[in-house]
């Protein structure tokens, strides 16, 4: 952890993995940001070379409907992407997309909000595909993070 500069994963797999938890409170939903937060403090107080921690967001309402978000920390500012509700036809990979549509913002020096929104909108396309490999344009995915519907047009 000491030669990790970003960090992307779930609460859980930082509770886990590094043992870090977090103030015990009760999130107001599945896309709720603040325990991620709080575990990102602590994270980045035992590993202060940590520029960049993100994660999905994710509310479960069926199989096939879910409310989706991101978060991210980067370099002290906290960001928050919007929340959509998706029609989910494979969930898997979801976490996958939403990380390298992150990496391809940051990598191409788009904003720290732009390169959450990207993140945030290739991870929601992604799971209207089978499998876990993204099938969407780069258009669709900037067109999503630019604001555009979450209904699917193909």
């Amino acid at each position: 952890m000491h030669h990790v500069d970003v960090l992307v994963g779930n609460e859980e797999d930082v509770q886990r993995g590094l043992g870090i938890g977090a103030a015990a409170h009760a999130a107001a939903s599945g896309v709720d940001p603040t325990t991620f937060f709080d575990i990102i403090d602590a994270t980045v107080s035992a590993y202060p070379n940590i520029k960049v921690a993100a994660t999905t967001l994710r509310e479960v309402q069926s199989a096939n409907r879910h409310i989706w978000g991101a978060v991210a920390w980067i370099e002290g500012q906290r960001i928050v992407a919007p929340t959509c509700q998706m029609d989910v036809f494979d969930r898997v990979g979801g976490g996958d997309g939403f990380a390298s549509g992150l990496f391809f913002g940051l990598l191409t020096g788009r904003s720290p909000e732009e390169a959450v929104r990207l993140g945030w909108a290739h991870g929601a396309l992604l799971t209207t595909f089978p499998g876990d490999t993204s099938m969407a344009t780069r258009e669709q995915v900037e067109a999503l993070a630019d604001g555009a519907s979450a209904r699917i047009e193909r």
